[in-house]
């Protein structure tokens, strides 16, 4: 489903909009990164702005016109979806604008599961949100 129909039925908070991802935002998205002390969208900014741009979903959460968020994720669009990252700035959270755009990107693709990848420390927020853990590995060549 496209997003502007999806915004349409969706009650969003006063100033704050969602979009699809352009490369205007990333330099903010690496900020928002940064500061959360996830440095390879910083360190690798080519392969970060192409794995961006490759993703089946990205979404941007701005308050105004500032981008204080973000969602990226694949799909095979028929059984899974995946969450890569979903980042919503400090003084930000708590506001329930991660779970706008869990939701967004759900109804995109409305017939897949929603996988995601948690750290430890938002392991709590997806349990409450009403994932359930699984096991999983990660290996890097880089």
């Amino acid at each position: 489903m496209r997003i502007t129909t999806i915004l349409k039925e969706i009650e969003l908070p006063k100033e704050i909009n969602i979009k699809e991802f352009h490369n205007c935002y990333f330099p903010y998205i690496q900020n928002i990164c940064k500061e959360e002390g996830w440095l390879t969208f910083v360190e690798r900014e080519e392969k970060s702005m192409n794995a961006f741009l490759n993703s089946n979903i990205c979404l941007v959460i701005l308050d105004n016109k500032k981008v204080i968020g973000y969602l990226r994720g694949i799909t095979d669009k028929h059984i899974s979806t995946y969450i890569a990252e979903l980042l919503i700035q400090k003084d930000y959270r708590g506001q329930g604008l991660g779970s706008l755009l869990l939701e967004v990107s759900h109804r995109m693709y409305p017939e897949c599961r929603l996988e995601v990848l948690a750290t430890s420390g938002s392991k709590d927020y997806y349990e409450y949100k009403g994932f359930r853990p699984f096991y999983g590995m990660r290996k890097g060549f880089i």
